[in-house]
């Protein structure tokens, strides 16, 4: 029987590979395409460290609208559009199954608890009212559910048994939509365009401010064309190999923000790899291949919706409990490409001035924070991460975080990235940090990376006098690294002796130790 449907986007922002769509028109008299602008992530933030909203920079918005804009001229090639609202989720959507007589809603499923608990409320109302409800899972290749029954009610958490356990995904849906149902009346005074980042209420803001990363489906399958055109790169991707100062041309595909807003489809993805690994007589193989990424997401989705409170160290089964430091001036240092230490400070300004950066140059800046120098909270680097990537995705943002501080999944804490050496590795010269860091851009290259250590008549030569121009250190690496390993190994000495169950008084009186420990260290380097 003919009927109205509402197709409610908020990722899956595709026509590709797209089975809520398919769904929706199906039978349908009239389609409805709708995408809510949701306050929870949207609400305008003045106070935050960084122009936007309370959960998200400015980069990641303008992306999503850019992601808006495209989704809607593909909409309209197909004879429809993209019918933008403002307002609770919850509300909107009750309103307009009453007001355009809907029997039918559907939406991508979601996996974070602010859409599974959304996604409840919209479930049981429109059951109540007799509407049909279509849910499919296409954000990911598996169904995180399927795969935590498989292995006994709890998610696995190696990468090997998680790969073990799920198989190979279900391929893509390969119908070509060469037409959608009409939209029905509607009151257009209620109907937005999709909104520009002024309109949002974010103020006036130049172009130059946003990343040079454009949103939309179009762009995702162009992007997608242009790395796997290189059949013989794609065959031959190892993680641990691409290089983290390459940012004209980026060592890698730059597909995960796309990847995060549904722009392109991980099925579409994954078979379109398949494909190229059918052509060449060799290829890499998970965890290090192209493929072995897509897995990784997997494996960390799968994590994140199986374990309670994933997203932070309290009440987390899996999260070692450690007693961070809290210094926000420390934190406000490295949040602002402060640190003193380039190759960091220059990780730091690509992501507040791109909203990405390589992941290897995460790794990199998420040791340093945490147990590598600074031994400030991993949820505190999260947060800056979250706001500022233009990819962050709430349970990978969360598990990589978990792994880098080695609080979870990976536990050999001995193991650090030098702040000085890693990135001479890759550059050098210091192309990067003079491209990031223009303050540098004359320092000679072999202090570059330690700038500190040049003598005052090369500081001024190069216009840089370190602690004027450019801030010294904020902690001696080779200390502060040393200290981190020292209070690493008492706390997993405390997670042993408790089986993981550690109090918050347990954590303050390790704290004090530490303190008293570290107090008694800096006395001895005075006296010596």
């Amino acid at each position: 029987m003919a009927t109205n449907s509402i197709l409610w986007f908020r990722k899956g922002l595709r026509i590709h590979d797209n089975p809520a769509l398919e769904y929706a028109r199906r039978d349908s008299n009239h389609l409805f395409p709708v995408f809510i602008l949701d306050p929870h992530y949207l609400e305008p933030d003045h106070s935050a460290f960084s122009p936007g909203s309370t959960r998200s920079g400015l980069n990641r918005i303008q992306f999503m609208l850019e992601c808006l804009v495209d989704l809607d001229s593909s909409l309209r090639k197909l004879g429809s559009r993209l019918l933008v609202l403002k307002g609770e989720p919850f509300e909107v959507l009750v309103r307009l199954v009453k007001e355009w007589e809907v029997k039918k809603l559907c939406f991508e499923y979601g996996t974070e608890p602010y859409y599974q608990s959304l996604d409840k409320q919209v479930k049981d109302y429109a059951c109540s009212v007799g509407v049909d409800v279509y849910t499919p899972v296409s954000h990911t290749l598996f169904n995180p559910a399927d795969i935590i029954e498989k292995n006994g009610g709890t998610p696995p958490m190696s990468y090997q048994s998680f790969i073990k356990l799920a198989g190979k995904p279900s391929s893509p849906r390969a119908t070509t939509i060469s037409s959608l149902p009409p939209i029905g009346s509607i009151c257009d005074g209620e109907m937005l365009k999709v909104p520009t980042i002024k309109e949002l209420g974010y103020g006036e803001i130049t172009e130059e401010i946003f990343s040079p990363f454009k949103g939309g489906e179009s762009e995702a399958l162009k992007r997608l064309r242009e790395s796997l055109d290189d059949k013989q790169w794609v065959a031959n991707f190892e993680k641990p190999k691409g290089d983290p100062s390459a940012f004209l041309k980026p060592a890698t595909t730059v597909l995960s923000p796309y990847l995060k807003f549904g722009c392109l489809s991980s099925r579409y993805f994954y078979q379109c790899i398949q494909d190229v690994y059918k052509n060449v007589k060799k290829h890499t193989s998970p965890p290090v291949s192209l493929v072995g990424q897509l897995l990784w997401r997997e494996f960390f989705y799968c994590a994140a919706y199986g374990v309670p409170n994933f997203d932070q160290m309290k009440g987390n089964r899996i999260c070692k409990q450690i007693p961070w430091n809290d210094n926000d001036e420390l934190l406000a240092a490295w949040r602002d490409g402060r640190t003193g230490y380039p190759w960091i400070d220059a990780i730091m300004v690509q992501l507040q001035k791109w909203g990405w950066m390589h992941h290897l140059a995460r790794h990199c800046v998420a040791c340093f924070l945490t147990r590598g120098d600074l031994f400030i909270h991993w949820e505190r680097g999260r947060d800056v991460f979250e706001r500022l990537l233009i990819d962050s995705d709430w349970a990978i943002n969360n598990g990589n975080w978990q792994w880098l501080s080695c609080s979870s999944f990976f536990y050999q804490y001995n193991r650090v990235y030098s702040p000085t050496s890693f990135g001479k590795k890759y550059d050098p010269n210091g192309r990067y940090i003079r491209h990031f860091l223009p303050v540098l851009r004359d320092m000679p290259k072999e202090y570059i990376y330690e700038p500190w250590t040049a003598p005052l008549s090369v500081q001024k030569k190069a216009n840089c006098i370190i602690g004027k121009d450019y801030p010294k250190p904020v902690v001696d690496h080779v200390l502060a690294s040393q200290e981190c390993k020292n209070k690493m190994a008492e706390a997993y000495a405390l997670n042993r002796e408790n089986n993981g169950i550690v109090s918050e008084d347990d954590l303050k009186s390790l704290r004090k130790k530490l303190e008293s420990s570290n107090s008694r260290g800096q006395k001895r380097k005075t006296t010596s």
